[in-house]
């Protein structure tokens, strides 16, 4: 176990410097232009995660929001109740349900938009339209095609998830060694592993997938729906309020 707590410890100390916090929604919004130009240049060439059937998309980005609240849920628990009240564990934890309702109600409202914005057609030549059929599911389901404003949510779901996730693991950097296990440790380094697969699969749904307006739409909602929470509102608010801070320390030191 040794090396699990010494690889935390590793990326502990990435997540101390400053600026892989505070670049990584620029990050965000870079790749998808770099990658959407990339894309309409055509100077990527197709590989297995042009598939939207890869492995990492089925099993992980399918389900990302799954992901996400499996490995938060325990880490947020953990990780606030170190010499902190009960009180100040459950406020922290509601700051995932504040999540789970951002990503419900944008990826909601991206169904909604694809719908009414789309009509569904007999085939690619998008020249015989079946009026009768008026949702994307139903012309799916029909075997058809349809075709509307489609907002990437994976670009959404992959960077909204991944700076939330960057946020709350932020309660790792004040805690001491002695107060560590090797399942925190482990639940530390699980994140960071879904964060990079996050960082490796937003990078490729902006070079294989989806027009440019779609993908910087989802992306700029998910970069705001971190900077409405985590910048304007936990900071001025104790409900949810922010984990606990690395300068926190110095303060009582």
């Amino acid at each position: 176990m040794a090396a699990v707590g010494s690889l935390a410890n590793n990326l502990i100390e990435l997540w101390k410097c400053p600026y892989t916090r505070t670049y990584l929604p620029h990050l965000f919004l870079f790749i998808s232009v770099l990658g959407s130009l990339l894309k309409h240049l055509e100077l990527v060439s197709q590989s297995y995660f042009s598939n939207s059937r890869n492995v990492l998309n089925v099993y992980f980005v399918k389900v990302s929001w799954g992901w996400t609240l499996v490995l938060l849920l325990p880490f947020v628990y953990i990780s606030n109740s170190c010499k902190r009240s009960r009180a100040f564990v459950l406020k922290r934890l509601t700051s995932l349900l504040v999540a789970t309702l951002i990503w419900y109600t944008c990826t909601e409202t991206f169904f909604y938009i694809e719908d009414v914005t789309g009509a569904c057609y007999e085939s690619n030549t998008m020249q015989v339209i079946l009026g009768d059929i008026t949702t994307k599911a139903a012309c799916k389901k029909a075997g058809f095609i349809w075709d509307g404003f489609d907002i990437s949510g994976h670009s959404f779901i992959l960077s909204y998830s991944a700076l939330a996730i960057v946020e709350e693991m932020v309660a790792m950097l004040q805690i001491p060694n002695s107060h560590r296990n090797a399942f925190l440790d482990c639940l530390y380094i699980a994140l960071n592993v879904i964060v990079a697969i996050w960082l490796w699969m937003f990078a490729c749904t902006s070079v294989y997938f989806h027009h440019f307006i779609d993908k910087f739409l989802g992306t700029s909602v998910g970069v705001l729906g971190w900077y409405v929470t985590y910048v304007v509102w936990y900071p001025k608010c104790s409900l949810p309020g922010l984990p606990p801070q690395p300068n926190e320390q110095k303060q009582h030191a």
